[in-house]
């Protein structure tokens, strides 16, 4: 689709020039007509009465020359023949003339009884006055134009000053300007309405933009944070791989052993911390789930299982009905191993871990020192941890993924102080099974 851009002033000009002088010649036509209709009845009147003058000279025994230049008036001329043959007045015009004429016979005494009038009105001065009222019309017309020509100029510069300001301010947003509004007084009118849509168009591109230069920021701290991640792990495996490279053949196998698991644990951490970042660029992305009806209580007993395998200094406690969820099974078992291993490190791998299920999700509390107030939404943050407990969130990515997935399900996630101390975090909202 292309738009047409020619000046909006010279289009709304000539169109209003066009439409006057549609009216003009429009108006002249009928003044003309009327002008014409008009002479016509005034001649035809005039002769009329000069013939009704005529009739009543002849009954009143008027002598004929009198009786003709009685009839005869400005633009009129009379003949009179007798019955006798005597002729009277100015011969007829020539018959190319434009000329008018009136027969009659007359009535009255013997003498001019039958006698023939003849009355002519020459028209040539009402041509004159035609062709006087045209180029009158014309001139006006013409001087009309000019004008209007000039004032549309100035009243159509004055009507589209709100389109300039538009335009200046389109301008300057593009030039990097911000804050600008056109701020219309009346939302009402045809160009308010239009001011008020560019206001808002505005007030959206600045919002995305602040939201765009955010999500930049935001991204660019957390591949900072997330490179200096893994370059811990990382460099750990580098040290103990170059450590057992060095290694003198008589060096004893418990030390080899201890430089091996070394080298594995690191590159573990290295491994999960990886799996947390896809995970959390799977949840930018929209995370698909694979929906199935998950039972929660065999859900929290695998985990509380796995717990006491990995932690059994922790006593970990299952409460709460046997409730099935509509939900992906990997990713529900996902949040609750972050939930507790995020438990178990914040009670140094000594205390009560209790996992409840509930109607629509599972309530993970343990023993621990708990979370600030003020810190309590800021540890949903990715690469946040506490510097009261800094293992708490071990990467820093664990809540955050175990939130992410929470919401994916339709639910959500919190955190909220135990009774009696500690930390409760509440999964909760999980689609029932229909």
């Amino acid at each position: 689709m292309s738009l047409r851009t020619a000046s909006l002033r010279r289009r709304v000009t000539v169109t209003a020039l066009v439409v006057l002088a549609v009216v003009l010649v429009a108006v002249g036509l009928v003044v003309d007509a009327v002008f014409r209709a008009q002479a016509e009845r005034d001649v035809n009147s005039v002769l009329t009465t000069r013939v009704q003058l005529a009739q009543q000279l002849a009954k009143q025994n008027a002598a004929p020359q009198t009786l003709v230049r009685r009839v005869e008036t400005r633009g009129v001329t009379g003949s009179l023949t007798l019955p006798g043959g005597a002729f009277f007045g100015t011969a007829p015009l020539p018959a190319d003339a434009r000329i008018r004429q009136v027969r009659a016979t007359l009535s009255g005494p013997p003498r001019i009884n039958g006698a023939k009038l003849v009355l002519t009105a020459d028209e040539s001065l009402i041509a004159a006055a035609e062709r006087s009222l045209r180029w009158v019309l014309l001139a006006t017309g013409v001087a009309a134009l000019a004008v209007a020509a000039a004032a549309l100029l100035l009243a159509v510069r004055f009507a589209l000053a709100p389109l300039d300001a538009m335009t200046a301010l389109a301008r300057s947003i593009v030039s990097g300007e911000r804050g600008g509004r056109l701020a219309p007084e009346r939302t009402g009118t045809d160009l308010g309405r239009a001011a008020a849509a560019f206001d808002s168009a505005l007030d959206a591109l600045e919002g995305a933009e602040g939201t765009a230069r955010a999500s930049e920021e935001r991204t660019r701290r957390f591949v900072a944070d997330a490179a200096h991640e893994l370059r811990t792990p990382l460099a750990g495996v580098q040290a103990a791989a170059e450590a057992l490279l060095q290694q003198p053949p008589d060096t004893p196998h418990e030390q080899r052993e201890r430089l091996q698991l070394l080298v594995v644990r690191e590159s573990q951490r290295a491994g999960k911390l990886v799996a947390d970042l896809l995970d959390l660029a799977r949840l930018d992305a929209g995370a698909e789930l694979d929906r199935a009806p998950v039972p929660l209580r065999e859900l929290a007993a695998a985990q509380a299982e796995q717990v006491g395998l990995t932690a059994p200094e922790v006593t970990v406690e299952v409460r709460g009905p046997d409730t099935t969820v509509l939900g992906d099974r990997a990713r529900l078992t996902q949040i609750l191993a972050n939930l507790s291993g995020n438990a178990v490190r914040a009670m140094d791998g000594r205390g009560t871990l209790t996992l409840e299920v509930t109607g629509d999700g599972v309530t993970v509390t343990d023993t621990g020192p708990g979370v600030p107030a003020a810190d309590r939404e800021r540890i949903f943050d990715r690469l946040v941890r506490l510097d009261a407990a800094r293992t708490r969130s071990g990467s820093g990515l664990g809540l955050p993924i175990a939130r992410g997935f929470a919401r994916a399900h339709g639910g959500d996630l919190w955190c909220e102080a135990a009774p009696g101390g500690g930390a409760r975090f509440r999964l909760a909202g999980l689609p029932s099974v229909p």
